[in-house]
C-alpha cells in the first residue's frame, strides 16, 4: 500500500493542507479535475484581463501566515499584499454612505456622521468582539467529532458569549439604534452564504476581524495567493496533477484503498478531499458506506444562497473605491426572496470590485476590470437561468448605475457571467451554494462533516463543508485541523521517508 497521501482538489484548503502535510515529511500528492489551481479562488484571464473567479477580500492572515511559516517560508515575501483603507464603501439603499476604515476613530466619525445617535457604540462592539473571538479562537481551531467535545472546558467558558437566542443581526441591534449600522456590520454573514438574521450571533466575529485585522489585497487577487501555494507545494516535493478528474473511489469495507483518475489508479490508504463534500459523496462514494451523511441526509440538508457572477473587462478606470457594497433598500425582502421564496430580485444587493484603482497589473494599459456579485437563490426551480440571464444582466447593469457606472455598457471590452447553473456543472459546486452547507446550530461544530470523515476509514475533509466551515481563514484554520488528525493518526515520519523527502525537495 502507498504511504502517500491523496489530496482531491488544488483549492484552498487542499494546498493548505499539502504544505502542511510535506512539512511533516510526508509523501502528497494533488489531483485537480481542471487545468489551473485554486478552486473557487482560482483567476479567470482573458484578453489581457485577470480576475479572482470567487473571494476577493483576503481577511485575517494570521492563519496563513502560520501555515506558511511552518513550511519555511514567507507569506509577505511570497505574496505581496496591499491593506486597504477604506477596507470599502457601503452604499445604502435607504440613503447614505460609509467608508469603512481599520482606523477606530475614524469610523466613530464615520458612523456619527450618519447616526449621531450611535456615537461610541462601535469601540464597543469591538472590545466586545474582541474577547468574544479570544474565548472562541480555541474552538474554531480545534476539531469536533462528538457531542462530547462541547464538554471541553474552553467550550464550556466561551457558553456565555454564544448567545444562541441571538442571530448576528438581533446581537447588532444591541449596539445600533440605525438600521443602516446594523446591515453594515452584519452583512458579512453572506460570506457565509446566509441572511444575518439566521445567522448564529457567534460570526459578529466576521465584521470584527475586517477593522481587527484589517481586509487586504494580494497583488494579482486572491488566486495569486493559491498560484503561489501550488508552486511553493511543489518546491517541497508535492505531485501536483491537473486536468486529472477522480472518476473512481476503492474502498475495502470503509478503508479507503484507491483512487481512480482519467488517466491511472493509484493506491492510497489516506485521503484528503478538498472538492465539494456533497458533490464528492454522491459521486464517489456509495450510498450504503455513508451512514450518517446519506443522499437521504444530504437532502434534507440546508445550503447556503448562490451568486450571479459579472466578469467586466471595460475601457478606462472609474472613480470608485476598491470594494463597494449596495445594500438594498428593502434588505429584509431582499433576503426573504433569496432564501424563502427562491425568486430573483427587481431591487437587488450587489458588490462590485473596481480592482485597478489599486493593482494596475489585472488589465491592460487604459483599461480595468469590474467584479459584480449579486446574492441570489441556489439552484430551485422557481429560477430557469436558461431563460433568465439577459433579463436579468441588465437589471444587473441598471442597478450598478446608482454607484455612478452610468456609461458602462458603452465601455465593455470583455465580459463573462457565472450562474448558479454555472457554478454546479462548471465547478461541480452542489445546488451551485457557492458557500457551501449553511452555518446554522444544527450544521456547525460536531453536526458539520468531521474533519476526520465519520463515515469513512482513512478519510478526512478540508474546506467549506467541513468545521469550522466557509470563507479564506476559516478553510485555512480547517486544513490545520485535519493535518494535526492525519499526523495522530499515522504517527511520526520515519527518518528514512524524512530523508527521502529532502532529496526530493533538494531535486
Amino acid at each position: 500500500m502507498s504511504d502517500t497521501i491523496t489530496i482531491i482538489g488544488a483549492g484552498p484548503g487542499g494546498l493548505s493542507a499539502a504544505m502542511l502535510l510535506a512539512s511533516q515529511g510526508r509523501r502528497v500528492r494533488i489531483l485537480e479535475r481542471l487545468p489551473r489551481v485554486g478552486g473557487r479562488c482560482s483567476a479567470i484571464e482573458e484578453s489581457g484581463f485577470r480576475f479572482d473567479l470567487g473571494p476577493t477580500f483576503f481577511l485575517y492572515p494570521r492563519v496563513l501566515r502560520e501555515i506558511f511559516e511552518s513550511a519555511g517560508y514567507d507569506l509577505s515575501a511570497e505574496v505581496p499584499m496591499t491593506k486597504l483603507d477604506p477596507q470599502y464603501r457601503l452604499d445604502f439603499g435607504q440613503g447614505g454612505q460609509l467608508n469603512a476604515t481599520p482606523d477606530v476613530q475614524k469610523m466613530e466619525a464615520e458612523i456619527a456622521r450618519i447616526s449621531p445617535r450611535d456615537a461610541g457604540a462601535f469601540t464597543r462592539f469591538m472590545k466586545d468582539n474582541r474577547e468574544k473571538l479570544r474565548r472562541f479562537r480555541p474552538i474554531l481551531e480545534s476539531p469536533f467529532s462528538s457531542v462530547f467535545d462541547l464538554l471541553r472546558p474552553s467550550t464550556l467558558k466561551a457558553v456565555p458569549w454564544l448567545r444562541p437566542w441571538h442571530s448576528v443581526g438581533s446581537e447588532l441591534q444591541s449596539y445600533f439604534t440605525d438600521p443602516r449600522l446594523v446591515l453594515a456590520l452584519s452583512f458579512q454573514s453572506k460570506y457565509l452564504g446566509m441572511s444575518p438574521f439566521q445567522c448564529p450571533s457567534l460570526f459578529t466575529i466576521l465584521a470584527f476581524l475586517e477593522y481587527e485585522y484589517g481586509v487586504y489585497h494580494p497583488t494579482g487577487g486572491c488566486s495569486a495567493v493559491s498560484e503561489r501555494m501550488a508552486e511553493i507545494v511543489q518546491e517541497m516535493g508535492v505531485e501536483l496533477h491537473l486536468n486529472e478528474p477522480v472518476e473512481q473511489l476503492e474502498f475495502v469495507d470503509r478503508q479507503i484503498v484507491g483512487v481512480t483518475t482519467n488517466r491511472r489508479h493509484y493506491p492510497t490508504n489516506s485521503l484528503v478531499i478538498n472538492s465539494d463534500f456533497a458533490r464528492t459523496m454522491q459521486r464517489l462514494v456509495p450510498d450504503h458506506l455513508r451512514r450518517k451523511w446519506s443522499d437521504r441526509k444530504l437532502a434534507a440538508t440546508k445550503f447556503s444562497c448562490s451568486t450571479f457572477m459579472m466578469y467586466l473587462g471595460v475601457e478606462g478606470l472609474y472613480d470608485l473605491p476598491h470594494h463597494t457594497i449596495h445594500i438594498a433598500s428593502d434588505y429584509y425582502r431582499n433576503l426573504d426572496e433569496i432564501e424563502n421564496q427562491h425568486v430573483l430580485s427587481a431591487d437587488p444587493s450587489f458588490y462590485v470590485q473596481n480592482a485597478c484603482v489599486t493593482d494596475a497589473t489585472l488589465a491592460p494599459q487604459g483599461h480595468s476590470t469590474l467584479y459584480i456579485l449579486v446574492p441570489v437563490t441556489h439552484q430551485h426551480p422557481n429560477v430557469d437561468w436558461s431563460k433568465e440571464v439577459p433579463a436579468f444582466r441588465e437589471n444587473v447593469l441598471d442597478q450598478v448605475e446608482k454607484l455612478g457606472l452610468h456609461d458602462l455598457r458603452r465601455r465593455i471590452r470583455f465580459e463573462k457571467i457565472v450562474t448558479p447553473d454555472d457554478w454546479d456543472s462548471g465547478y461541480e459546486v452542489h445546488n451551485g451554494a457557492t458557500f457551501n452547507m449553511a452555518h446554522n446550530f444544527r450544521q456547525m461544530l460536531h453536526k458539520r462533516p468531521n474533519n476526520r470523515f465519520e463515515d469513512l476509514e482513512g478519510v478526512y475533509l478540508v474546506g467549506g463543508g467541513t468545521h469550522p466551515g466557509s470563507g479564506l481563514p476559516v478553510i485555512y484554520e480547517s486544513a490545520r485541523i485535519t493535518s494535526r488528525l492525519i499526523d495522530e493518526d499515522l504517527g511520526p515520519v520515519s527518518p528514512q521517508a524524512t530523508r527521502r523527502h529532502r532529496s526530493r525537495c533538494a531535486h
